[in-house]
């Protein structure tokens, strides 16, 4: 401890100095050691440090008690301030500045005059005019005051009613509610009664601001549970998340679509919930990186599938190498890869919805031609009309499938309409399975056409056939025509639309006139070369085949 070794000026007055001087005396007459002189010396300083600590220890204590009264005095002052209502008679001091003694002998006056006019309030009888005792005058204050207890019922009535909407909100939150409302006035807290609680318009006005803010808050929060929860799900999907990891966020995902209303679970917008949910978003984000190649690749199927039910040719294979390359060059981040994919499937879902009834009418026509193919067998068949089992099924077809067949033309021309209007409307050419369908169906009428002119020939043909036989029996007589070998007859049965074969076939070769020949490749599609049509509009009777003259011009072999 530093001593100051000057003696105080007043005479005769003892000091730490002069103490200490004497001290010294004492030890150089009796031949003190310089040991024993330091090891006293540190006891003394010892000694000291420990009274100044006492004494801060009174002082800090003494503090803390004159916060406290002071804290007591400013609460008390704005609960009788609230209660009586009326700040203009009294001018309340500033309590913020000067020190603790200072605030408290400032807020005393006004506490003092405080409580003295809420004893007169209580206590003292009101001034009565004498001059005026009359029935009239005691119903006008019996009126007024009904309307004053109407009026603090009412009030009493919303306070109520804000703060069980802010316990709520407070629930719902995960906020303190003690906390919030006794913020807005200390006499809201639970504890205190309803009717010392404050109604003045003050404590209606912060009320209202608190449960505009709660709800502002709600809001904000919701909304970003939601979008939390939007993100889950999508990454969940993306990477085939088993249900057990998902019931985990179930309180999450459970609110995707409520209203801000909708919402009153406890806890259910509280902060650490919605923090839970933004490390899960997170974690899963980069799962999500180290599995790009997977979830890459399953868009790729998604994308591919939605071409393949657009009938649109693609090439999946070259598609998947450059998705390789993009992933292994590290040339492209995830989340941009991605982007680009989800952009190239909604783009895909655009132009299906483009095509769609394009392609239903492709659909309706081809299926009308396969119709028309198992009519001409049935017409074929010389035993339809027999009785065997599920010969009058056949029947109901067959006059569904001349219906059916006369539209086909109607639909052929519906369908060209439709498809040049498409391609003058895109500046591209409709393509079905990679062939144009103009063409396809250009095709199809000049066969039709084709085929019709080709039956008539054979009819004309055969007609004459039978005029030279008659002409042939009148001269030389009637011959006994050949045994026709005996063998099972072709019964035609309920069967699947199709071809002759008893199986779909939708494709035909742009050379078919020539050799009429059809080859599918395994999975049932043409070779991109050749043009989609029904398999049948080229199908010639094999019995008229069978009669056509040596000479003639070559005929379409029946499928």
């Amino acid at each position: 401890m530093a001593v100051t070794e000057a003696e105080n000026p007043l005479v005769g007055e003892i000091t730490c100095g002069s103490l200490l001087q004497k001290l010294q005396e004492i030890w150089d007459e009796v031949g003190e050691s310089d040991e024993e002189r330091d090891k006293m010396l540190l006891q003394i300083e010892q000694e000291c440090l420990d009274v100044y600590k006492r004494k801060v220890e009174q002082a800090a204590k003494s503090r803390a008690q004159l916060l406290q009264a002071l804290s007591d005095a400013k609460l008390e002052l704005s609960t009788l301030v609230s209660a009586l209502g009326d700040k203009s008679f009294i001018s309340i001091p500033e309590t913020t500045l000067g020190t603790i003694n200072e605030q408290l002998a400032a807020i005393a006056p006004a506490l003092e005059q405080l409580l003295k006019q809420k004893e007169e309030r209580q206590t003292g009888a009101p001034a009565v005019d004498e001059s005026d005792l009359s029935l009239k005058k005691l119903n006008e204050y019996q009126v007024k005051l009904q309307e004053l207890q109407k009026e603090k019922s009412d009030r009493l009535h919303k306070v109520l009613e804000f703060v069980s909407t802010v316990h709520d909100l407070c629930a719902v939150l995960g906020m303190d509610f003690f906390s919030t409302v006794t913020e807005v006035h200390p006499s809201l807290d639970d504890t205190t009664g309803v009717q010392s609680k404050s109604i003045s318009n003050d404590t209606l006005l912060r009320l209202a601001e608190t449960v505009s803010t709660l709800n502002e808050d709600k809001k904000q929060r919701l909304h970003k549970l939601q979008e939390l929860a939007t993100q889950l799900i999508d990454l969940w999907n993306l990477m085939d998340t088993p249900e057990e990891e998902r019931i985990l966020f179930d309180h999450v995902t459970c609110h995707t679509s409520a209203s801000v209303d909708g919402v009153t679970v406890p806890g259910a917008l509280a902060l650490d919930l919605i923090e839970q949910a933004e490390v899960e978003v997170e974690r899963l984000d980069q799962l999500k990186a180290s599995r790009m190649k997977e979830i890459a690749f399953k868009k790729q199927v998604e994308l591919e599938e939605i071409f393949a039910r657009a009938h649109i040719e693609i090439d999946p294979e070259a598609a998947r190498e450059k998705i390789m390359a993009l992933i292994d060059s590290g040339n492209v981040e995830p989340t941009e890869l991605l982007a680009d994919m989800d952009n190239q499937i909604a783009k895909a879902k655009e132009e299906v919805l483009s095509r769609k009834e394009i392609l239903d009418r492709v659909e309706k026509w081809m299926s009308a031609c396969e119709e028309e193919s198992w009519l001409e067998d049935y017409n074929r068949d010389e035993n339809r009309y027999n009785s065997s089992r599920g010969a009058h099924l056949n029947l109901k077809r067959a006059e569904k499938a001349r219906v059916l067949v006369n539209k086909i033309p109607g639909m052929v021309d519906t369908l060209v309409a439709k498809t040049r209007a498409w391609e003058e409307d895109r500046g591209i050419s409709f393509s079905y399975d990679g062939v144009p369908l103009l063409a396809m169906l250009d095709e199809y009428s000049m066969l039709r056409q084709e085929r019709e002119e080709e039956k008539r020939r054979l009819r004309d043909q055969k007609k004459y056939g039978e005029q030279q036989n008659t002409e042939q029996e009148a001269i030389f007589g009637s011959k006994p025509s050949p045994a026709r070998p005996s063998g099972p007859k072709k019964v035609v049965g309920p069967r699947a639309n199709g071809g002759t074969n008893g199986t779909p076939s939708r494709r035909l070769s742009l050379n078919a006139t020539q050799n009429g020949s059809r080859s599918a490749t395994k999975d049932g599609k043409r070779d991109s070369m050749k043009l989609a049509a029904p398999a049948n509009f080229v199908a010639i009777s094999k019995e008229d085949a069978a009669s056509h003259v040596s000479g003639a011009g070559p005929v379409p072999a029946s499928p």
